[in-house]
């Protein structure tokens, strides 16, 4: 982690930090970022995810086949879901329709149904407001299973299910618990980290609860995880998803030859 603030985002990036696990492919497109502008990327997850049992589930009282409407706002979501349906003997009815916080998380559906004959939906851009979009055109006729983290919803969904007087039940599948990453991140000089959840951030400030962005550049995924970064001193530059940055690569990759014109 830069310990100095003497960088700028006008000087040459060397070193990012993904807060994610490494990809298990090589053919990521964040190893052909590294071709491309001749940086180093480092992965370093900062959140780990621990199942809550089907039986812990189950003391919950939701009955997950009442729902018509399924919100997934990632790929942890679904997995918790359908491993949750499958430990409790839950058959989800074929109707069941899914609405997915991007196009990406839409198509990861694709591990446990069979796609095309499913309802599935998503935003345009990967904003909240674009799912409210798709969303607001079934909420008459559906009531909603939110999967969600016990200890990390997203605010602004909640908000406006209660809003739109919306049938709805936040459904806790999973949690999340922060990563011990000082060995691994804290002597090392990083000109760019990039954060995608809420507790992906709070985790950081576990680790360092002493830290500086000073020259830093920050990039965030998600509305609410710009929010948390700014709530805790952090300027994001980097900010995905945007319509022409629907993902942190594309962003990433925007922002490097923006870089390297100056």
């Amino acid at each position: 982690m830069k310990k100095s603030g003497t960088k700028s985002s006008a000087d040459k990036i060397e070193r990012i930090l993904i807060t994610q696990p490494k990809p298990s492919s090589e053919k990521s497109p964040f190893f052909d970022l590294e071709k491309k502008y001749g940086v180093k990327l480092d992965f370093e997850p900062l959140i780990s995810i621990v199942p809550i049992s089907g039986k812990d589930f189950r003391q919950q009282k939701i009955n997950i086949v009442r729902f018509t409407g399924v919100i997934f706002t990632s790929r942890n979501a679904i997995d918790h879901f359908f491993r949750t349906c499958e430990e409790n003997k839950i058959t989800v009815s074929q109707d069941t329709k899914y609405f997915c916080i991007t196009e990406a998380v839409a198509l990861y559906l694709q591990k446990f149904i069979l796609y095309r004959k499913r309802k599935v939906f998503y935003g345009a851009d990967g904003t909240n407001k674009s799912l409210f979009d798709v969303m607001n055109k079934h909420k008459e006729n559906l009531s909603f299973l939110y999967v969600c983290s016990e200890n990390q919803q997203d605010s602004d969904i909640v908000n406006w299910l209660k809003n739109n007087n919306c049938d709805f039940e936040l459904a806790f599948m999973y949690r999340s618990q922060s990563n011990d990453i000082k060995k691994a991140v804290g002597e090392k000089d990083f000109d760019v980290v990039c954060f995608f959840t809420p507790s992906g951030i709070k985790s950081w400030f576990d680790n360092f609860p002493k830290f500086k962005q000073n020259g830093m550049v920050v990039g965030t995924f998600g509305d609410n995880t710009r929010a948390e970064a700014v709530k805790l001193g952090l300027n994001p530059e980097i900010i995905a998803p945007k319509p022409k940055t629907p993902s942190m690569i594309t962003a990433l990759d925007h922002f490097l030859a923006d870089s390297n014109k100056k």
